[in-house]
């Protein structure tokens, strides 16, 4: 199973750029398939309120719930002190496996990260190049898995990404994803010094295209049990934890999803169609 770890989904509702206006899934989910990728994390563009905005992802999801997976976002600043609330409705309610956070929006928080702790979740945090944190956050909760996408730098910035790997290296709570990473030779070293074990394959669709992020993937010409590793199973098991957690505490997501206006209107046509790759 191949797994896209990094994809948005939904409106935003600012008019700023793609990122907070809308991330459209039809085409992506047609590109997704084409590429053989079977399933998707999914979570929304910048939104001033993620409440609302987790719940059109979760409406997302329940109409492909053996293609997607969603991942709740907060912003620590300006959800503080609900955060708890935000991420027990996106377990609860919506079935949510992860935690989306950007620095965009502000600094992760201890609030967040025990909340995701407390429902065994992994965090997707953006630093946008502040990688010196992902040393504090490793040590301070290292029963948190924590996943620095684009190896810790969209804007290509090569100090920043060559200082992940080193913590990646060292902290075994410490993941990246491979999206947008555009210094092959720095994914190479991030494999070889963190390990397959440590690299998520992640896109970040549906911007950019899953295809050729996934050809990046494929020409690291890994041996085919850690090309497994990377192309889902290193996010399955971070997914499944985060799911005996739930049972554990009695944590199930709802028998019925919640009946909201669906937000994308062109994945219709692919709804109706079988998922790609799903028995």
């Amino acid at each position: 199973m191949i797994i896209d770890g990094h994809c948005h989904a939904g409106k935003g509702d600012g008019l700023n750029g793609p990122w907070d206006t809308s991330a459209p899934l039809g085409a992506y989910l047609q590109r997704a398939a084409r590429a053989g990728i079977d399933r998707t994390v999914i979570f929304a563009p910048f939104h001033s309120d993620y409440r609302a905005a987790n719940r059109q992802v979760a409406a997302l999801v329940a109409r492909l719930p053996a293609r997607l997976y969603g991942f709740a976002f907060v912003d620590p600043s300006r959800d503080r002190g609900r955060v708890d609330a935000m991420l027990s409705e996106a377990v609860v309610e919506h079935g949510f496996v992860g935690v989306k956070v950007h620095r965009h929006d502000g600094r992760i928080t201890r609030e967040v990260c025990e909340a995701a702790r407390r429902r065994a979740l992994p965090v997707l945090y953006d630093v946008m190049g502040e990688v010196h944190v992902v040393e504090l956050l490793a040590t301070e909760y290292p029963d948190v898995a924590f996943i620095i996408p684009h190896l810790g730098s969209f804007a290509d910035d090569w100090r920043a990404q060559l200082g992940l790997v080193d913590v990646l290296a060292r902290h075994p709570n410490v993941y990246t994803d491979t999206a947008g990473v555009r210094r092959f030779d720095m994914l190479e070293q991030a494999v070889r010094r963190g390990g397959a074990g440590k690299i998520i394959f992640g896109s970040d669709g549906p911007w950019l295209h899953p295809g050729v992020e996934l050809a990046k993937v494929r020409a690291l010409r890994l041996a085919p049990d850690k090309q497994r590793l990377v192309l889902g199973e290193n996010l399955l098991r971070l997914i499944r934890r985060a799911r005996r957690a739930a049972v554990t505490h009695a944590v199930t997501p709802a028998s019925e999803p919640t009946r909201t206006a669906h937000p994308d209107n062109e994945i219709t046509n692919h709804c109706r169609r079988r998922p790609h790759g799903v028995s």
